[in-house]
């Protein structure tokens, strides 16, 4: 079998000291917190994937600012090995109106303490980082990203 590490986009973004998180059920049914994130899509740029998922999980428009970082994890113990590019950026043109992707339970605006007193529910360690590294002033500038 060919291993290949998951390439994953997320999305931190920030209003009133409360972060953007989706709310759903995993691959055994917990229910786990995470950032708008989804998988990079063929023929897709990490901007155009991060855009589409920020929209199909909680129906806001999403205009990434600047990358966060880059992140690698493996699911223990021998499991899958995500990295993920996380964005920073602002949402716009809200449409409440619109169905969330499957397994998607709701939209929430989190404070960064309100998910580490859930940390047994994120659905990785990288949803911390992420949010913690953009607390830290972590930014780069989005032309870093090149596409051939």
């Amino acid at each position: 079998m060919t291993w290949f590490p998951h390439t994953t986009v997320a999305a931190v973004v920030e209003r009133d000291g409360r972060f953007l998180m989706v709310e759903e059920r995993d691959q055994r049914g917990a229910i786990v917190f995470n950032q708008p994130a989804g998988h990079l899509e063929e023929h897709e740029t990490l901007l155009q994937a991060i855009a589409r998922e920020v929209r199909e999980e909680t129906a806001w428009g999403f205009l990434a600012s600047t990358l966060i970082g880059v992140y690698q994890w493996q699911v223990p113990p021998d499991g899958a090995t995500y990295q993920r590019f996380c964005f920073a950026g602002a949402c716009h043109d809200h449409r409440p109106d619109q169905p969330l992707d499957e397994g998607i339970l709701a939209a929430r605006w989190m404070s960064r303490a309100e998910l580490a007193g859930r940390s047994a529910q994120l659905r990785s360690p990288m949803v911390l980082a992420c949010i913690d590294d953009y607390l830290a002033g972590h930014r780069y500038p989005l032309d870093l990203l090149k596409q051939a």
